[in-house]
């Protein structure tokens, strides 16, 4: 039998479990991205001078650079680990303390920064980028799933997109905090690193009363009395009887209006080489893959990286372009503030195909504009329209849906190894982008941005293809759809 939540709208603990996760893990995953720039050249300082004091050694300008980018990347790396662990924590201790462990490992991680430059240690800072790299790539393995699976069907999209909101808001919070004139010292750097702990305490007060899932408990851990507890903890106590365990043994009851599925057709636990092995998982599979991997070549840590510099040549002095880079940022973060009304509004295909080819488009303008400045005195004001203009395309699709497409994709059982590849195709992908981007960008200059441009096409032409509408409807029927892999007829 399948049971079914109420298609209720927004309830006191729908809310609070969508703004605490948030605020309580979700900035902060964020903010440990957007924090650890601006004060590199104080930690490059301090570390040279912290292994001088402690094992005697010499560091050369090099040798530091090639620490601090150590300090960087394990970070990335780590997230790539998270996101596995993601696959298996979700159905061996549940959607909920998976959620907690991902504030516990925040909360960890932060304190390791607080405390590494009283203590003089080195190893604690890569140990505390380490643990955050865990924890962030857990978030966005588990926690879209978690949401999507609490919501109702007309939430779904608008409840799970908070995850990519917070990661956009911890991004700017982060550089706020980073700037030199806040916390971004050489005193006090130590401390904004950490500063993110405070936001993370959000994730454990309300904790006793935020819900499992319903559909966890009914279908992985087979108790329908226990899914029962959690609707009425989120729906109410009044929104569904004793008896409405019974309601789907007559082919879903009477009661149309109850069609958020509980559980789709699968419902075992699936290994994660049985989901990569399965050919009716195939086409999914590489739509999560590439959607995640591709919202990071789409270029937009590239933009950020690249805009100061393109500030700088319009005539903004370096710490002008930099309040102009943050700028950028905060407009990043208000066009997100539109993404969960976008997401319950309006369908994924047509905006993920908006926001894929635009982002092309202006990146390749981008591109041609950076070449041609010095010949076009107008081009630099160009490049700048181009980077605002993919900024809001950006937020508009590629940027939210990729974090909770598997959700809409998956049944139940494989669901949470397709959110566990999905999360690692975007971290390894950040790491590429991370580690590739300057020495392109040294080879081929302004054309470094190409690629990025070529990624949003082909994902542009798999949308148009194999993406089927997933918004309103129930998992089981989207499912069958792309089940025949490329064969499959989604329009």
């Amino acid at each position: 039998m399948d049971l079914t939540l109420p298609d209720a709208g927004w309830t006191v603990c729908l809310f609070t479990l969508g703004l605490t996760s948030t605020l309580g893990v979700s900035i902060p995953a964020g903010f440990n991205i957007g924090v650890i720039n601006a004060p590199a050249e104080y930690i490059q300082r301090w570390s040279k001078a912290t292994i001088l004091d402690r094992y005697g050694t010499v560091l050369s300008a090099d040798g530091v650079k090639t620490l601090f980018s150590v300090v960087v990347s394990i970070s990335l790396i780590c997230g790539v680990f998270g996101s596995l662990g993601g696959a298996v924590l979700a159905d061996k201790i549940g959607r909920k303390r998976s959620y907690l462990l991902c504030g516990v490992l925040h909360t960890v991680g932060g304190v390791c920064f607080l405390v590494c430059r009283a203590l003089s240690s080195i190893e604690l800072l890569l140990v505390g980028r380490a643990i955050i790299g865990l924890a962030a790539g857990l978030t966005t393995s588990v926690l879209p799933m978690y949401l999507s699976e609490v919501a109702p069907t007309k939430l779904r999209g608008t409840l799970s997109s908070l995850v990519g909101l917070g990661l956009t808001a911890g991004v700017v919070v982060g550089q706020v905090t980073s700037l030199e004139q806040v916390l971004g010292t050489v005193e006090h750097w130590h401390y904004a690193l950490g500063f993110f702990v405070v936001l993370n305490l959000f994730c454990y007060l309300p904790y006793p009363w935020m819900p499992e899932s319903p559909k966890f408990l009914y279908s992985v851990r087979s108790d329908p009395e226990g899914a029962l507890r959690e609707i009425r903890r989120i729906f109410g106590h009044e929104a569904i009887g004793d008896d409405y365990v019974k309601l789907q043994m007559v082919n879903g009851g009477s009661n149309q209006n109850l069609k958020l599925a509980m559980e789709e057709n699968s419902t075992s636990t699936r290994s994660m080489w049985s989901v990569l092995t399965d050919p009716t998982l195939r086409l999914p599979l590489i739509l999560v893959c590439a959607l995640m991997g591709g919202q990071q070549l789409s270029g937009v840590n590239a933009v950020f990286f690249y805009s100061v510099s393109i500030f700088e040549s319009v005539g903004l002095s370096t710490t002008a372009a930099k309040f102009a880079n943050l700028g950028v940022g905060c407009l990043n973060l208000f066009v997100s503030f539109f993404t969960p009304y976008l997401m319950g509004r309006f369908n994924r295909r047509p905006l993920s195909l908006l926001s894929c080819f635009f982002c092309g488009v202006f990146l390749f303008c981008l591109a041609f504009v950076l070449h041609l400045k010095d010949a076009v005195s107008w081009f630099g004001y160009a490049s700048i329209a181009s980077i605002l203009l993919y900024i809001v395309v950006y937020q508009v699709g590629i940027g939210p849906i990729p974090f909770f497409i598997g959700s809409e994709l998956f049944e139940l059982g494989p669901r949470p190894a397709a959110m566990a590849f999905g999360s690692i195709s975007s971290w390894g992908c950040s790491f590429i982008v991370g580690m590739l981007f300057p020495a392109i960008q040294s080879i081929w200059g302004a054309f470094v941005f190409m690629p990025c441009s070529i990624a949003c096409f082909v994902l542009t032409i798999l949308v148009q293809f194999y993406l089927p509408e997933t918004r309103g409807r129930q998992v089981s029927d989207v499912a069958a759809l792309v089940s025949k892999g490329f064969r499959s007829k989604v329009l």
